[in-house]
C-alpha cells in the first residue's frame, strides 16, 4: 500500500541518509524500481512528472497500476507515489487520483503567490494525510519544457515556505535536471547550509541527482538533504542496454523481438542503477 513520504523522510533526516525518488515512465520502470527497493529493503519514492502522467494515460491509470503492482509483487517496504514538479491543477488531479504525495512547484510565481497556493495545498494534504513538497528557486536544466540555469534559492524565502507546514522543501542550490554541462560550477553548499540553518528539521530535496559526483551527494546529505531525485540516469542506462541488445542483433535471433525479451536488458539496467543510487544515498536496509 502507498504511504506518505513524511515518515520515511523524517527518519532519513534524523539518520543522515536520503531516500531516492526514481521517476517512472511505464510498467518496466515501475516494476524494476519496486523490486529493487524490496531487495535492498529500502524505502522508495516513485516520481511521476505531468508529462509522464499524460504519457501513461493519466494519473489514475498510474496510481492504480502502482497499487496493483505493490500487491502482486508482495512489496512490503514503504512506497510513496509522488507528483514531480506539479502545477497547482496537476497537484489537485493527483490528489483526486490517489497519489500519496505531491509536489507543487510554485517557484516561477512571485513569492506571495507561491505562498498562497502552497498554503491551500497544505490544508488539503494535511486533511488527507498526504505529503507535500514545495519549491523555491528554480532548478536548472530542462524539465517538461521549462529551462532554468540552476539558480540558488533565497534562504529567507525558503523559511517562509517551510513555515507553511509543508513536508519537504526543494531549494535550488545550483543543481540542474538532465546531464550537467562541462562548465557546471557545482553545488552551492553555502546556500544549502544557510537554508538548513533557517529550516531546521525540514527534510530538504535535491533535484537533478544524475551526474552529481558522489562526494557532493554525500556532503549534501550531511547538510540536511533527505530526498534525492533521479530520472535521467535510469533513462540513459535503459537506452544503453537496449541499444546494445539491438546492435548485437539479438532481436533477430529466435523470438528476440518479443518485447519481454527486447526490454529485459534495459529493465535489468534500471535495477542496477537504482541499487547503486540506494547504496550511495545510504537508504539500503532502512525500510
Amino acid at each position: 500500500m502507498l504511504v506518505s513520504a513524511k515518515e520515511m523522510l523524517t527518519k532519513a533526516k534524523a539518520g543522515k541518509y536520503a531516500v531516492g525518488q526514481f521517476n517512472i515512465n511505464n510498467l518496466e520502470w515501475t516494476k524494476a524500481i519496486l523490486l529493487t527497493a524490496q531487495e535492498q529493503n529500502s524505502p522508495v519514492i516513485l516520481g511521476v512528472s505531468e508529462g509522464a502522467g499524460k504519457y501513461m494515460c493519466g494519473f489514475k491509470t498510474v496510481a492504480d497500476m502502482v497499487k496493483a503492482m505493490i500487491d502482486e509483487l508482495g512489496i512490503t517496504v514503504p512506497v510513496a507515489l509522488h507528483l514531480d514538479h506539479g502545477s497547482y491543477e496537476g497537484a489537485k488531479k493527483c490528489i483526486a487520483a490517489g497519489f500519496s504525495s505531491v509536489m507543487f512547484d510554485g517557484s516561477h510565481y512571485p513569492i506571495e503567490e507561491n505562498i498562497e497556493k502552497t498554503k491551500e495545498l497544505v490544508a488539503t494534504c494535511n486533511e488527507l494525510g498526504l505529503s507535500l513538497e514545495a519549491e523555491v528557486g528554480s532548478i536548472g536544466g530542462e524539465e517538461d519544457g521549462v529551462v532554468g540555469a540552476g539558480e540558488c534559492a533565497d534562504p529567507n524565502e525558503c523559511k517562509m515556505i517551510a513555515d507553511l507546514g509543508i513536508t519537504m522543501l526543494a531549494a535550488g542550490i545550483g543543481n540542474i535536471h538532465g546531464k550537467y554541462p562541462e562548465n557546471w560550477a557545482g553545488l552551492s553548499f553555502d546556500t544549502l547550509d544557510a537554508i538548513q540553518q533557517l529550516t531546521g528539521d525540514m527534510p530538504l530535496v535535491l533535484h537533478g541527482g544524475t551526474g552529481i559526483p558522489a562526494d557532493m551527494i554525500q556532503k549534501a546529505i550531511s547538510l540536511g538533504v533527505s530526498k534525492i531525485n533521479v530520472n535521467t540516469e535510469c533513462q540513459l542506462s535503459f537506452a544503453e542496454a537496449t541499444r546494445k541488445y539491438i546492435e548485437e542483433g539479438k532481436d533477430l535471433q529466435g523470438k528476440g523481438f518479443d518485447p519481454r525479451k527486447l526490454l529485459a536488458p534495459g529493465f535489468e539496467a534500471i535495477k542496477a542503477t537504482v541499487k547503486e543510487k540506494m547504496e550511495l544515498f545510504g537508504s539500503v536496509g532502512k525500510a
